[in-house]
C-alpha cells in the first residue's frame, strides 16, 4: 500500500521534477482529486454568459495549472499519474505512436461497463478490426445513403419548435434527442420514441459515471470517500 500510493508518486513526481515538469503536489491517496472536484464545483456554480470562455468551466483544473506551472504539468487522479502536454511537437509525437508506446488508459470498471470494449477503449489488434468494421460505415458513399434519414430526424425537430413559439427551448435537450433520434434511425430502422428507455437508462449511468470521476480508487473498495 504504501509503495503504491507513496513511494511510487513520489518518485515520479521527483523524476519529473528534475525535468522541469511540475504540478500540483501528491496528496496521499487521493492525489489532486480534492482539487479538482472543489474547482469543478466552483466553476460551476457561477452563471455562463454567451461570450465567456467555456474551457475555465469545463475544465477549470487544466485551466488553472496550465496558467500556473506552464505548457506541461503533472497533475494526479488517486496514485495515477496524468501528464498532460499542449506543446504541439510533443502531442503530434503521441499522436502518430510510431512504436506503439503510447497506449489508452485502462478505463474504470463504471467506465468499461458504459463504452464497452470498442474502438474508444482498445489498444492493438482488436483497436485495429474495430476500425476496419467501422471504416465502411463513414465513406463518402455510405454518408450519403443516410442523410435522407438525417433530414427526417430533423424536419420533426423543427416540426415540434413550432409548438414552442414565443416559449422558451431547451437547446441542449433538444440536440442531445435530435442525435439520439439519428442513430436510431440510421444503425437500427427504428426512431428514438422505440428505444427512448435505453437511451434514458444511458443518460442516468453516464450520470452516474460523471459522479465519481474524481473519486480515488482503493485495493480491496470501489471507492474511497472524500
Amino acid at each position: 500500500m504504501l509503495h503504491t500510493f507513496w513511494w511510487t508518486p513520489v518518485y515520479i513526481q521527483y523524476r519529473l521534477g528534475s525535468q522541469g515538469i511540475k504540478g500540483p503536489s501528491y496528496k496521499f491517496i487521493h492525489g489532486n482529486t480534492k482539487e479538482m472536484l472543489e474547482m469543478r464545483n466552483a466553476a460551476l456554480s457561477k452563471p455562463l454568459g454567451l461570450l465567456d470562455d467555456i474551457f475555465p468551466r469545463v475544465l477549470p483544473h487544466v485551466y488553472t495549472w496550465l496558467s500556473k506551472y506552464g505548457k506541461n504539468y503533472l497533475s494526479w487522479k488517486g496514485a495515477e499519474p496524468e501528464l498532460m502536454i499542449t506543446e504541439p511537437e510533443l502531442i503530434k509525437e503521441v499522436l502518430i505512436n510510431r512504436d506503439r508506446a503510447y497506449l489508452k488508459p485502462s478505463p474504470p470498471f463504471d467506465s468499461m461497463k458504459l463504452m464497452g470494449n470498442g474502438l474508444v477503449t482498445s489498444n492493438g489488434e482488436r483497436w485495429a478490426q474495430h476500425r476496419n468494421l467501422i471504416n465502411n460505415a463513414f465513406q463518402g458513399e455510405s454518408l450519403k445513403k443516410v442523410i435522407p434519414e438525417m433530414v427526417v430526424s430533423v424536419e420533426l425537430m423543427l416540426q415540434s419548435w413550432k409548438n414552442h413559439l414565443e416559449k422558451e427551448i431547451e437547446v441542449f435537450e433538444e440536440f442531445r434527442l435530435l442525435s439520439a433520434d439519428i442513430i436510431s434511425r440510421t444503425a437500427f430502422g427504428s426512431n428514438y420514441l422505440e428505444g427512448k428507455n435505453i437511451f434514458d437508462m444511458k443518460v442516468k449511468y453516464s450520470n452516474i459515471t460523471r459522479m465519481n470521476i474524481f473519486k480515488s480508487r482503493f485495493p480491496s473498495i470501489r471507492y474511497f470517500p472524500h
